[in-house]
């Protein structure tokens, strides 16, 4: 079934040729062959989890080329699960919430969705990279199909940036070549281990790479140009970035690390195993006061994602099983409940009118099945029970007490601390206060149209899925674990 691994790239790589070609001419056929597309990487996505369930981990090598030479392709169950989620979270939000589906966008659609699955099953360091940069010129591009110089300006900003980002890991990628003389993710670790961990082409490769992966992850000091770019593009596309943009090179950098540099590199390396643990403390807390400041939805909910990554790179530092296991249930707890924040954004600033915190006030009374979806996802950033959010910090917790990092812990109830003081602002508006004496101004004269349904049923998915993922957070550790061990 190792097949199946090439066809979960190819797929909607093929499948963005036909509404790039045909789409303007046949536009509502051209959107029915992308939403089927979507549905069957879903499929594919699906029976790729189940394979590695009954038969274990599957790699494929394109070509039948031998494996050292080849474009090595694997599916673990941390990929495998990091597919599925890809492949759910972009049909999804297409079939609901998706706007300007015209040739060319759902063709950059299709084209970010092959990047990022590219990103999560990939089995060679420099494929890595190419997948990253198609995932990324889809993300400037989408961003920028929103008419109006904001969005182009944010765009330009989203593309330079990523672009200094890709070519950091580009040159990382080129320092572990020259060291080890191989690309692939199997043989770097024993290769980087002859090396010496503390050679400088190793040393610099790391460096180059994680710098590169932090700017994709928005990490503090590297995250300016995520706020403006999901403020300014449209509502699908910016709940598309929000749950996949981040989320996926935040798997790289755990994969990356551990599966090619390895723990016994953190453990001969001090300095690198301090400073991620210190770079991640600092996101935490600046991207906490960051926040706090914020009065535009959109960008609080931007900002929040430099603490959230906080969070992830310190359990990378820790470098402990139950570290990882909480930085990998964080990416993913952020990813799901920032899609369905961003989607509740959006339709608050359509049917409202509501761009700011304080716009927000009362609408819990014209939206109350919305309102509370939003009140979820906003308890699973802060970190409440029984919320994913929850079981990703419980876990970081529980490693730094094991280690006795007493720091660390501190942070992370702060974290908590912080995530509260912006999420409680925006619930008490939408519960405790008053709406304005003329009412919200509806847009679209207050109708309950389907695509505004569609919605809120998105925003509630994802606020039913942040619960049981906490529930099942018992069960997702025991999934990763065979990978986790093996790594720490």
């Amino acid at each position: 079934m190792s097949h199946l691994l090439p066809l979960v790239v190819a797929l909607p790589v093929l499948g963005a040729a036909i509404p790039f070609v045909f789409g303007r001419r046949f536009p509502t056929s051209s959107r029915r062959v992308t939403a089927l597309v979507l549905l069957g990487q879903v499929g594919l996505a699906g029976a790729i989890v189940a394979t590695v369930a009954t038969a274990g981990a599957q790699a494929y090598v394109v070509g039948g080329l031998p494996a050292t030479v080849g474009i090595g392709l694997l599916a673990d169950e941390l990929s495998s699960l990091f597919v599925l989620f890809i492949a759910v979270a972009a049909a999804t939000l297409y079939v609901t919430v998706r706007t300007d589906a015209s040739g060319p966008t759902d063709a950059l659609w299709l084209l970010f969705v092959a990047g990022v699955t590219g990103i999560a099953v990939t089995a060679d360091v420099f494929n890595l990279y190419v997948f990253l940069e198609i995932a990324g010129l889809a993300a400037y591009a989408l961003v920028a199909t929103r008419r109006g110089p904001r969005a182009a300006l944010a765009a330009l900003h989203y593309l330079l940036v990523g672009t200094v980002g890709a070519t950091f890991y580009l040159l990382g990628v080129g320092y572990l070549y020259v060291a080890t003389g191989t690309l692939r993710m199997a043989d770097l670790g024993p290769e980087l281990a002859n090396v010496g961990y503390g050679s400088p082409l190793v040393l610099t490769a790391f460096a180059l790479i994680a710098l590169g992966l932090s700017v994709k992850i928005a990490l503090f000091p590297l995250h300016a140009w995520k706020p403006d770019a999901y403020a300014a593009a449209e509502t699908d596309v910016a709940a598309l970035l929000a749950t996949l943009g981040s989320t996926v090179p935040g798997y790289a950098l755990v994969r990356l690390t551990f599966d090619v540099f390895t723990v016994d590199f953190l453990d001969a390396v001090a300095i690198v195993q301090g400073a991620l643990v210190t770079a991640g403390l600092v996101s935490v807390v600046v991207g906490g006061y960051l926040t706090i400041r914020q009065s535009n939805v959109r960008r609080l909910l931007s900002y929040s994602s430099v603490l959230q990554f906080g969070l992830v790179v310190v359990g990378i530092g820790l470098a402990t099983p139950a570290a990882v296991t909480a930085a990998l249930i964080l990416v993913l707890a952020n990813g799901v409940a920032k899609g369905g924040l961003f989607v509740a954004a959006g339709l608050y600033e359509r049917e409202f009118g509501a761009y700011t915190v304080s716009e927000y006030a009362g609408l819990a009374r014209e939206r109350p099945v919305l309102a509370g979806a939003v009140t979820v996802g906003f308890t699973s950033l802060v970190g409440l029970p029984p919320t994913v959010g929850f079981a990703g910090k419980w876990y970081l917790a529980v490693a730094a007490m094991e280690v006795g990092d007493w720091v660390v812990a501190a942070v992370v109830l702060l974290s908590t601390l912080l995530s509260l003081a912006y999420a409680a602002r925006i619930v008490e508006r939408l519960y405790l206060s008053s709406a304005p004496s003329d009412g919200p101004v509806a847009a679209d004269g207050g109708m309950d149209t389907h695509r505004s349904r569609r919605a809120v049923a998105v925003t509630v998915l994802a606020a039913v899925a942040t619960i049981a993922l906490g529930l099942g957070s018992t069960a997702l550790a025991e999934w990763f674990a065979p990978v986790v061990e093996g790594w720490v």
